[in-house]
């Protein structure tokens, strides 16, 4: 009997499941750490043999990266202790691209909205 083709490829469940825990991690840290507690964590992208992780954010201060890098042991080591993987992905933390263009094309297209008001 065939086996169920699965929905999604391997290394996009492992960055889903790492985006929950890592999430979950991060809430935890901003019962402690303030300044963390708007953060929100859009995605993750691990490299295949799972040494790295980048971490993307929807936004990201620098005294938010600061504190992220005073804590990333502390999180990789109870992700390590949450999610079962081979090894456990040194993190790295990142504005989510795809947010900083998103703002980039709003930005352009409410100057054209304005210049199209001023001339009419």
């Amino acid at each position: 009997m065939r086996q169920p083709t699965k929905p999604y490829p391997r290394m996009a469940r492992v960055n889903e499941t790492l985006r929950h825990a890592i999430a979950l991690e991060l809430e935890r840290i901003a019962d402690i750490e303030s300044e963390l507690s708007i953060l929100t964590v859009t995605g993750v992208e691990c490299d295949p043999d799972l040494k790295h992780a980048k971490v993307y954010l929807a936004a990201l201060a620098p005294d938010q990266r600061e504190i992220l890098d005073t804590h990333r042991q502390k999180v990789q080591s109870n992700l390590a202790k949450s999610v079962r993987l081979k090894r456990t992905p040194q993190l790295s933390f990142e504005v989510d691209p795809a947010i900083v263009k998103g703002e980039i094309i709003e930005k352009t297209l409410r100057q054209i909205a304005e210049n199209h008001r001023e001339s009419t």
